[in-house]
Formats: structure tokens, C-alpha cells, sequence
């Protein structure tokens, strides 16, 4: 089971109480005050790591709690803090407050942390309430109350490249040729049944790509049919669309009209992921009507189009070369753009 929205309530650790105690020792005729204070209770918090790409734990176990901290004791011994309770989560969770709705935070790092709830302090015990005129304190504070909260995750896959295409057309056998991940093939719709990601090599660049294999987008993805439109939140994230078409125009279909139906379910869903970059793969070149159902699809959209076939593996290398190229620019083009903002926004503060 894929699960990539749950809902979580987590409460962080209550603080430990102080303590009330005085020192009794044979020849001290007045032993003064030695409470010690409580401990901090332990905070909530999430991490960031690769070794997980789903969130199914937290729809099993939603209820999450740091330890309390331990109560103060005597000799002016101070109560241990509790331990933290961290919440592995992966890469492209989006947290928000289920109250509000405002997103208190985004892991996008590995390793990356962010505190979720802070855990109470520790209460004072009777040695810090002494004084000229209160020698023999029998005062000591309770821990104050570790933060709770209510909240949405929802993961948004991170990845260079987002692959979609109708079923069947040819995601999954193009991931196993190119990728290091292992998605299901079948002769049927559907088999991908939630998104993948797996890992492009360029061993003679000494870099790797990271591309999400999307589960099959339909006519009316966009307004929940089919595998329904929870799946596209997955290639907001991309550098780069690739577009898979099945040039041989199985069933009766027309490559240009299955094309310009993905773009359109796209853009109903977020009008942004219109403004990425673009490949299209002509797969199934190897029928023999893939060559004329080309032409005409070159006629009818001017879009770059790399001819390919999974079946005698034809213009894939080709293909990923291309690929670099284009999620290079599109990283150096976000790079030049953050860079601008970054010397506007310290323009705008000089004036100021």
C-alpha cells in the first residue's frame, strides 16, 4: 500500500516536577533546602531521510508522544530531560497544522530537522525559592505541559525528471531499462499503482537523475478518475515533464489527441506544471505505423520529440542524454532566478 496523506496528533513531553526536600545530616542542627528542578520534557521532531518514500507507519500509528521529564529529587539532583521523539519522514513532506491549515514546515534534506512541538519545561524545585527571608522553602513548581498539535503530512515526491503517460504506453518498461528501480509489467492498465522513484546513472559524468514514474493519467485525472488526481501533486516538484506517447496508436487511438489530453489534465490540475520544460518519448517505433503517426504528430505540435522503442531499446541513449541537457538547464535557469531574487530582496533592504 502506498500512503502518501495521513493525519497525525503528536504531544510533546510534559516538563518533570521540582522537588521539596531539605538536607538532614547528624550534626547540621538547620539543613537547608536541596530540591532539585525537574527535567525538560522531550520535543517532537521530524527528519528528513531517503530510506523511506511513503508515510504508511503514520496511518497506523497516528498517535505520537515524547517522553516526560524526569521529576527533580533531593541533594539538589536535577530530574533527567526526556528523550525526543523523532518522526522519520521523507524527502517532500509537507506539514501543515490541521487547525489553521498554515504549513509549519517542509523537509527537503536529508538529515534535515525541524522542531514540531517543544517539550515543557522542568518546574524549580525548593533550593531556587530560598532567600534571607524564606530560608526553608517547602515551595516547588510543577513541569509546565509539553506543546501538542494536530497535523496534515502530505508527501510531494522529489525528483528531477516526473514521467507521465496514459497506461500502458510504456512508464514501467522504460523505468526498468533506464532506472534502478523495479516497477510491476503487465499487459493492463493500471499496474502502476502508486509513484516511483528510481535512479538514472550517468557513470561517465559522475552524476545520477532522479525520476518519478507517475501511475497512469487518464481523461479526467484532474477531477479524481482512474488512479484519481492525488498523484499529480507528485510532479510539482520536477525539473522536467517527460511526456510517454505510444506512437503506435493502439486501439484506435491518436498519439497527438492522448498528448494534447495529458497536457490539458495537467494544466486543470495546476497551471504551473504548463510552464516546465518538456520532452516527448515516441515509443513503439518498432510498428510499423509509429513512423506516419510521427510525422503527423510533428505537424501538429511543435515540441522536442525523441523517437524511441523499449521493445529493441532504439534512441534510448540518445534519449538520456537529452534528458541531462534539459534538467541541467532548468536547474541553472532556477539557480540564476533564486539568485536574482536573493539581490533584489538585499536592493530593497539597502533602500530601506
Amino acid at each position: 500500500m502506498f500512503v502518501d496523506e495521513v493525519r497525525i496528533i503528536a504531544q510533546a513531553g510534559d516538563g518533570g516536577d521540582g522537588c521539596i526536600s531539605f538536607r538532614r545530616e547528624k550534626y547540621e542542627a538547620f539543613g537547608g533546602p536541596n530540591g532539585g528542578d525537574g527535567g525538560k520534557g522531550g520535543d517532537v521532531i521530524l527528519e528528513g531521510t531517503n530510506n523511506e518514500n511513503h508515510l504508511i507507519k503514520y496511518k497506523y500509528q497516528p498517535q505520537w508522544k515524547a517522553e516526560r521529564g524526569q521529576h527533580g529529587m533531593g541533594s539538589d539532583r536535577i530530574g533527567r530531560s526526556g528523550k525526543d521523539e523523532v518522526l522519520l519522514v521523507p524527502l517532500g513532506t509537507i506539514v501543515s497544522n490541521r487547525e489553521t491549515g498554515q504549513v509549519v514546515a517542509e523537509i527537503l534534506e536529508i538529515g534535515q530537522r525541524v522542531r514540531l512541538l517543544k517539550g515543557g519545561s522542568g518546574g524549580w524545585g525548593n533550593a531556587k525559592f530560598k532567600s534571607s527571608v524564606n530560608r526553608a522553602p517547602r515551595r516547588a513548581n510543577p513541569g509546565e505541559p509539553g506543546e501538542t498539535g494536530e497535523f496534515q503530512l502530505v508527501l510531494k515526491t522529489i525528483a528531477d525528471v516526473g514521467l507521465v503517460g496514459y497506461p500502458n504506453a510504456g512508464k514501467s518498461t522504460l523505468t526498468n531499462m533506464i532506472t534502478n528501480a523495479r516497477p510491476k509489467m503487465a499487459a493492463y492498465p493500471f499496474t502502476t499503482l502508486h509513484p516511483g522513484v528510481g535512479v538514472i546513472e550517468y557513470p561517465d559524468k559522475y552524476q545520477r537523475l532522479l525520476m518519478a514514474d507517475i501511475p497512469g493519467i487518464i481523461e479526467g485525472a484532474s477531477e479524481n478518475r482512474g488512479l484519481g488526481h492525488r498523484f499529480l501533486r507528485h510532479i510539482e516538484r520536477c525539473f522536467v515533464l517527460t511526456f510517454i506517447i505510444d506512437m503506435s496508436g493502439i486501439d484506435g487511438r491518436d498519439p497527438w489527441d492522448d498528448y494534447e489530453q495529458l497536457v490539458a489534465e495537467l494544466g486543470a490540475y495546476d497551471k504551473s506544471l504548463l510552464d516546465k520544460p518538456r520532452i516527448v518519448l515516441a515509443n513503439k517505433m518498432d510498428e510499423e505505423v509509429a513512423a506516419e503517426n510521427l510525422k503527423q504528430f510533428r505537424q501538429r505540435h511543435d515540441i522536442l520529440i525523441q523517437p524511441i522503442s523499449c521493445l529493441s531499446e532504439e534512441g534510448i541513449a540518445e534519449f538520456k542524454e537529452v534528458l541531462w541537457e534539459k534538467v541541467s538547464d532548468a536547474k541553472a535557469r532556477m539557480k540564476e532566478a533564486e539568485i536574482r531574487d536573493s539581490n533584489s530582496a538585499n536592493d530593497d533592504s539597502d533602500s530601506h
